[in-house]
């Protein structure tokens, strides 16, 4: 490998080191108040940023030192030390005269280290000048051993349960002063610096940096200030990961194309090219960044999940738009545990549990009975049952059998019951995972709430689609009790003139109004049936004569006593609505006048305008209402004085009228008759047109 390669990997391999201590001591360096070593843990993470970007800058001038990295690097070796120190025990002494209350082997050891340092300014630490003399290797390897040995006494001195606290601090210290001791024994034998071994130095010193984020999240000595999420730890290892992939990969390469002549070159080019491709295919493997959320959850944090950013994605993932939400349950509680797919069982009317939806797995034909084991097991005990775990050991599930379809399922592993107070409303069957997982109390818990909560989820949309359904049966029924009251006013109708046929049969003008009331009659009826047909559209509004609806509304009523008179004051007023609603409405107000009122009074049904639009009144002579019957009574549906009665005729009305714009008042007291007042808004072609054409200049302008 020539000069140019090596100091190529230097660079990038103590920049890699300056970039990991740095991203390490700024935050300590931001908290170090809060920790009794803090201070000393952030200096040193410092020292070695400093002293690694020093020495990347020295070999991207083709230098393998500095005077400056000499000083870093002796500040980079007390600083560690002090901190071990700390840790140890070992740096002060109550009973001690000396500043700062310090044992006399640490001030000896400042000593020391203010010496070396003024060496090293002076330049007398730079191995090159020194002739790779004795006395400047000695030094640097003493240095090495005494970290190798403040490592020991720091892991030594704790207790069984503190070790696991810091083993992997003095792992990560340890490996840098035994490469240290290594390159340096290695120059001190060959009188000469290996260039090699001289840049991998740092890739093996940022290689600490996570042992030492490890130990920052076990102990509470120094903890970290700043928590690291699951998530970004994960892209931060996988980009570590990648960093040392192609760095060695990179390497690789020099030495194919230094040692493969004339074909070195492409060599270099085939080889650095399906590492790439070897690269990009594992980072994007399900089964490898399964395996690596795994390890991560394992060695970084004590708890597996990261509660907070998995409740997000389950719910978020349970509440996007749209169908499929038996889809999204399985797909949120498969995420918990990395299942690549499952099956969702629901809880039907036939009380058996059926297969209602599947994700990314086979769809499954099987259904099993609520009363069968296997549901009362997942209903009493509410346990996630490990199928894998059954097979191995069956006991640990008491009397649990499972269905033989079950067994036959590709791949089955977890089945997560759905429970829904204390009652099962499903399950899901979930694949065996992409890594393996360990099924502690941790994940047992969070897959037991998940499935409570997806269960809530299933059953607010089973909930909303009964309502619906619920909603169009209301809608039928009141349509037809509408249809059934209209039925009844026209069979009163033909039964009133049936009854006058054998007195009044001679009478022309009778007979006239015997075949125009039949002939309407029909009429009505065809349009009653075509109601409710679903198929046949609805009557679109037109501009109709209200005075022309009204004396047809009268006709009708002409077989009955008292006749009701028609009055019409004003005429050219005109509504916009549907013929037959309006003239149901005004011959309902007029059928009702009719029998409030005996055959010696009388029925006056008026049209006027008035400023509120035009204006038609049906005043009556009859009995006549209190005002708690209409304030109470009257508009409200299903609620009769007549015995054939159904109670939503005036109902009816008020709603539509309010429906046109208008209104419906009423007034009456008891033994004085009643007037109704139907107020409606009129059709002007003018104002239409203003309006029109004031929405198409909103339109041009926006």
């Amino acid at each position: 490998m020539d000069a140019t390669s090596l100091t190529s990997i230097a660079v990038y391999s103590h920049a890699l080191a300056a970039v990991c201590f740095f991203v390490l001591g700024v935050p300590m360096l931001a908290g170090w108040r809060a920790r009794p070593y803090g201070a000393a843990l952030a200096a040193a993470c410092l020292f070695t940023s400093l002293w690694a970007g020093l020495l990347a800058w020295a070999a991207w001038r083709e230098e393998l030192w500095s005077v400056a990295s000499d000083a870093a690097g002796i500040l980079r070796n007390a600083a560690w030390m002090l901190f071990l120190g700390l840790l140890a025990g070992r740096v002060r002494d109550p009973h001690s005269r000396l500043p700062l209350r310090l044992r006399k082997g640490t001030a000896l050891a400042a000593l020391g280290f203010i010496a070396l340092f003024g060496m090293a300014v002076l330049g007398r630490w730079d191995l090159a000048h020194s002739g790779l003399g004795l006395v400047p290797v000695t030094l640097r390897v003493g240095l090495a051993i005494a970290g190798l040995l403040l490592v020991e006494q720091v892991y030594r001195s704790r207790s069984l349960q503190e070790r696991w606290a810091v083993k992997f601090a003095c792992l990560g210290i340890g490996a840098m002063f035994a490469y240290d001791f290594y390159l340096f024994s290695h120059a001190m034998l060959f009188r000469e610096i290996d260039p090699d071994i001289w840049a991998a130095r740092g890739v093996v010193n940022a290689l600490s940096v996570p042992l030492l984020v490890v130990a920052l999240g076990r102990s509470k000595l120094w903890e970290s200030p700043l928590a690291v999420s699951r998530r970004a730890m994960f892209h931060s290892t996988a980009l570590f990961g990648s960093a040392i992939y192609l760095l060695a990969m990179g390497s690789a390469g020099y030495y194919l194309r230094f040692f493969g002549g004339s074909w070195g070159v492409v060599m270099q080019v085939a080889f650095l090219f399906v590492a790439l491709v070897v690269l990009v295919g594992v980072l994007f493997s399900g089964s490898f960044r399964a395996r690596l959320k795994v390890f991560i959850s394992k060695h970084f944090y004590s708890y597996n999940y990261d509660y907070r950013e998995e409740w997000l994605r389950f719910t978020r993932t349970l509440s996007e738009p749209g169908p499929g939400l038996g889809e999204r349950v399985i797909e949120a509680v498969a995420a918990l545990v990395e299942s690549p797919g499952g099956v969702l069982w629901q809880r039907r009317e036939s009380g058996r549990f059926e297969p209602a939806a599947h994700w990314q797995a086979p769809a499954a034909s099987s259904s099993e009975p609520a009363d069968s084991a296997f549901c009362q097991f997942l209903e009493s005990s509410q346990w996630v049952i490990d199928v894998q775990e059954f097979a191995q050991t069956p006991d640990k599930y008491d009397a649990l059998v499972l269905p033989e379809w079950l067994a036959g399922y590709p791949r089955a592993w977890l089945v997560v019951p759905l429970i829904l107070h204390a009652r099962l409303f499903g399950f899901v069957l979930l694949q065996t995972s992409r890594s393996p997982m360990e099924l502690n109390w941790e994940v047992i818990d969070l897959l037991e709430i998940a499935g409570s909560q997806a269960a809530s989820q299933l059953a607010q949309q089973d909930a909303a689609n009964a309502l619906t359904v619920a909603r169009q049966f209301e809608s039928f029924n009141r349509m037809s009790t509408f249809v059934v009251h209209d039925l009844k006013n026209l069979v009163a109708q033909l039964s009133l003139m049936n009854a006058n046929a054998a007195r009044h049969k001679d009478n022309p003008e009778f007979q006239a109004d015997m075949l125009e009331t039949i002939d309407l009659s029909v009429q009505k009826m065809k349009l009653l049936l075509q109601k409710l047909s679903r198929t046949t559209n609805q009557e679109k509004p037109a501009v109709l004569a209200i005075e022309d609806v009204v004396r047809q509304a009268v006709a009708l009523k002409g077989a009955f006593e008292p006749h009701p008179q028609l009055r019409i004051e004003a005429r050219g007023l005109r509504v916009l609505a549907e013929r037959e609603r309006l003239e149901r409405v005004v011959g309902h107000l007029i059928q009702n006048a009719i029998e409030a009122t005996p055959r010696t009074g009388s029925v006056t049904v008026r049209v006027a305008e008035s400023a509120a639009g035009g204006v038609v009144e049906i005043v009556d002579t009859g009995e006549g209402m209190s005002e708690e019957f209409i304030r109470e009574r009257l508009f409200k549906p299903f609620d009769s004085t007549k015995s054939a009665g159904m109670g939503i005729g005036v109902f009816e009305s008020r709603e539509y009228i309010n429906e046109l714009g208008g209104s419906l008042e009423v007034s009456s007291s008891p033994g004085r008759g009643t007037t109704f007042r139907v107020a409606l808004p009129l059709y002007r072609q003018e104002a239409r047109q203003n309006s029109q054409q004031e929405t198409q200049q909103a339109s041009k302008a926006a």
